[in-house]
């Protein structure tokens, strides 16, 4: 029989499940370049933490320690409560488990109103591993904002909203972004093209092109308003002479109301390349060649059409932040989240021992499953680190010194060189009236005083 209980405790794992897929980019899995590349050799593994590992290592933890107590003492109180019902009446227990003042009396009644006592400060199991999921959910949705980690360090039970890791300094400056890199790429717009092949004339592949029509940027390198890439459909130019080209216009700007309304204000550029996906083939309806091509499946198991949409909206828009030391960052503010919100002071004063027991042993859970989940973040940011942070290869190097800075004994062969000669002709240091025909060139004019 499913309970309330139960139904909570499902929907609260499967948030915090979503999240996770979020966080590690699990909807670019059919990208293949840059930094998607190495998250997909680590998608595997992730996945099943997350499917697998995460619910079953809760579920172990909660079978041991002060938490077992207070499960174990739930489900006393439920089989008392059942006991009451079914030897007494079923009414004798109101919804808010007070036992009839008739009751208590009886030894059924004398049974519940202890274990009743003895389960006043314990909790359930699914109401246990629905605060682990949701303390774990808050955590990672505090810090985490459109693809990157922002200091959203916050009190609990306080007037104010926001602390900040002061250190004693005597001026302390502090942004929401600090110690981290800011990426902007989204000015370096490429062509893209692809061949699809056509599924109505094999012999005859059909090029697609997307063409940049518009792209209304910010400039001197702000951030500025977030801005999505939007396809033409109305605008496309299908060319079955020669060769088969489609052409898609693009537009790169901010959404106006009427499309923010339309898109939402979450994944807004994958709704619209989920619309896109819709009106593009509708457009090419009387073409039945770039139809069949857009349409058909591709290796990813989307269509060819959504595939391409995707990389090039990911390939191009690439504004975002890499941390400095993300796996540090973390884990700190998690040190901080758990002391500030699970581990209450007011409550473990107040509850006694064995209540505070438990509420350590699930903080220490926590942290646990948080850092095993930092560190596979931490892996991915280091990653695109030392790539933002790597040293540029010397391929070839040249120097450039005067004459005076040089032995006169050297002078001879310098001046027995023609290439030489000529390099300083092209430079502009040697008029050409003094090049002469000869094969020897002319001596070489006298080092000049540097003193």
């Amino acid at each position: 029989m499913t309970t309330t209980a139960d139904t909570v405790l499902v929907d609260a794992r499967r948030q915090f499940q979503t999240l996770l897929r979020e966080l590690f980019q699990f909807d670019c899995a059919d990208l293949d370049f840059g930094i998607y590349r190495i998250m997909n050799h680590k998608r595997a593994v992730v996945d099943d933490f997350i499917a697998n590992k995460l619910p079953a290592e809760i579920a172990a933890d909660l079978e041991s320690g002060p938490l077992v107590v207070q499960t174990q003492a739930q489900e006393r109180l439920e089989t008392a409560a059942h006991y009451v019902r079914e030897v007494l009446r079923d009414d004798a227990i109101s919804p808010d488990g007070e036992l009839a003042y008739m009751y208590r009396g009886t030894s059924a009644g004398q049974a519940y109103l202890t274990a009743q006592a003895n389960a006043a400060s314990g909790r359930s199991r699914a109401a246990l591993e629905t605060d682990i999921y949701n303390g774990l959910y808050n955590f990672f949705r505090r810090y985490y904002q459109d693809g990157d980690f922002i200091a959203q360090r916050r009190y609990s039970g306080s007037g104010d909203t926001y602390a900040i890791p002061y250190n004693g300094q005597e001026v302390y400056l502090h942004w929401a972004n600090r110690d981290q890199y800011y990426v902007k790429t989204a000015e370096h717009f490429l062509n893209y093209d692809w061949t699809a092949d056509n599924p109505l004339l094999s012999d005859h592949p059909i090029k697609v092109q997307f063409r940049l029509q518009t792209a209304n940027l910010e400039q001197n390198n702000v951030k500025g308003d977030k801005r999505f890439f939007l396809p033409q459909p109305d605008q496309m130019q299908w060319e079955d002479a020669d060769q088969r080209i489609l052409t898609i216009p693009m537009q790169y700007r901010p959404l106006t109301p009427a499309e923010t309304d339309q898109y939402g204000k979450q994944k807004q550029q994958e709704n619209i390349i989920k619309a896109a996906v819709t009106a593009i083939p509708a457009a090419l309806s009387s073409n039945p060649q770039p139809l069949a091509a857009l349409t058909a499946v591709a290796a990813s198991g989307k269509t060819n059409l959504e595939t391409h949409l995707r990389r090039y909206a990911a390939r191009n828009n690439s504004d975002f932040f890499i941390h400095k030391d993300l796996s540090k960052f973390l884990n700190r503010e998690l040190d901080f989240y758990l002391k500030n919100e699970t581990l209450n002071l007011d409550h473990l004063l107040n509850a006694g021992p064995q209540p505070a027991a438990a509420d350590f042993q699930k903080a220490q859970l926590m942290r646990q499953i948080g850092r095993r989940i930092i560190a596979f973040l931490g892996q991915l940011e280091g990653f695109q680190k030392s790539l933002w942070e790597k040293r540029k290869f010397v391929t070839q190097t040249r120097y450039c010194l005067t004459l005076g800075c040089i032995n006169p004994a050297f002078y001879p062969e310098i001046a027995a060189n023609a290439a030489q000669w000529q390099e300083w002709q092209n430079l502009g240091f040697i008029p050409e009236s003094l090049i002469t025909p000869s094969s020897s060139p002319p001596p070489p004019p006298p080092p000049p005083d540097f003193s």
